[in-house]
Formats: structure tokens, sequence, C-alpha cells
């Protein structure tokens, strides 16, 4: 049984599924808010389900690359509820869960603000790049290399242009239930945040966030 958890792009999106079964999915879009949202829905979620916390096996959740904020703030409820729980947590990609729903060679791309995109292509759902922060520019020239079918997130009409005639999904949420499923699948290692680039964020004096 896994609970699945995102809130790294511009929803706070949670599922429960059980093997090929799912049984709850909320997503809730909003671009900020999601600390104060992520608990309730979580419980919303198992009262759908209809069932007890104790019930779950594992947590699956989304590190990144999307909001700085809000992937901290589903990683440190996700890392929390499972050193409470005593199961594990794991953490997933936000680029491989916009990707895992598509088949052939896909490319998911989220824009980075700033001239950049956050780029991973994917064939069948396999990894065939790692994750990366590009300038627009060099993103279009390595596109030319994955000669993608599938353009999926909030960047891909910034690479359409690029590949006349591809399939164009301007996605700017995850599905949670295909979190789960990449959730379930994979090693138990301990989730980490995925930073690709220095925060946006500035304090006093022109100092950024650690990240």
């Amino acid at each position: 049984m896994v609970l699945a958890i995102d809130t790294c792009l511009f929803a706070c999106s949670v599922a429960v599924v059980d093997g090929e079964r799912v049984l709850a999915r909320r997503v809730e879009p909003m671009s900020r808010g999601h600390q104060e949202r992520l608990a309730p829905l979580v419980q919303e979620a198992m009262v759908e389900a209809g069932l007890g916390f104790d019930r779950l096996d594992r947590i699956g959740v989304t590190v990144g690359p999307g909001s700085f904020t809000g992937l901290r703030v589903g990683l440190a409820f996700a890392k929390g509820l499972a050193a409470a729980l005593a199961i594990p947590a794991v953490g997933i990609g936000s680029l491989e869960a916009l990707a895992e729903p598509e088949r052939g060679n896909v490319v998911a791309v989220l824009d980075a603000k700033r001239g950049q995109v956050y780029l991973q292509a994917f064939s069948d759902g396999v990894p065939v790049s790692a994750p990366d922060a590009l300038p627009i520019e060099t993103a279009a020239a390595r596109l030319a290399e994955f000669a993608p079918d599938t353009l999926i997130g909030t960047g891909a009409a910034l690479l359409a242009d690029v590949r006349p005639g591809v399939r164009v999904v301007p996605a700017d949420v995850t599905d949670p239930v295909a979190v789960a499923r990449l959730a379930a699948g994979r090693s138990p290692v301990p989730p980490r945040p995925l930073y690709l680039r220095a925060p946006d964020a500035k304090l006093p004096g022109g100092k950024t966030l650690e990240a």
C-alpha cells in the first residue's frame, strides 16, 4: 500500500494505491499554501481509501525539480510520517513522474524561468538522460538528439517548434498515481531533494538560501 505525495509543481496532490487499484486520488491546484493543505489532504485521502495509516507499506514523494518551498514541504512531511510509521519513504523525480504515463520517446520539460528549462528524456518510461537545468537554446539542441514523440510539462511549448509535429502535453501537475507506481517499484533509499540550480530567493545582503 503506497501513499504518494507531490507538492513540487502547481498542485497539492495525494494518492493511495494498492497494486493496480487506486483507492484515493486528490489533486488541488495551487501555487502556494501547500504546507497548510497537505496534512488535511492526506487525511481526507486515507478516509476515502478506508484505511488506517498502519496499513501503509511505503510513502512516495516527489523531490524536484520544482518549487523550492513546495518540495521541502512534501519531503519534510513524507519523511516525518514515514519515521512515525516505521516505513520507508521513497523519492521520485518530478520529471519522471510527469513522463510515467507516456510511452515512446518522451521528454519531460519544466519551465525553470530565467530563460532555462528543467529537462529529462525517457524511452518507454526508462530514463535515457539525467535531469538537467539548461538554457532554452541548449535544450533545443539537446532535443534534436532525443527525437521525442511527446513533450510534456510546463516547458513543453517552449521547445515545440524545434520538432514540428511533436505531441505537446502542457501539464503543470504530476499525477500522484504515477508517483505511487514509481515508488512501489523503487528501492527504499531515503529521499533527498533534487536541486538543479540555486534558489531564486535572496536573503538580505544578496546571499542565497542554502540548498
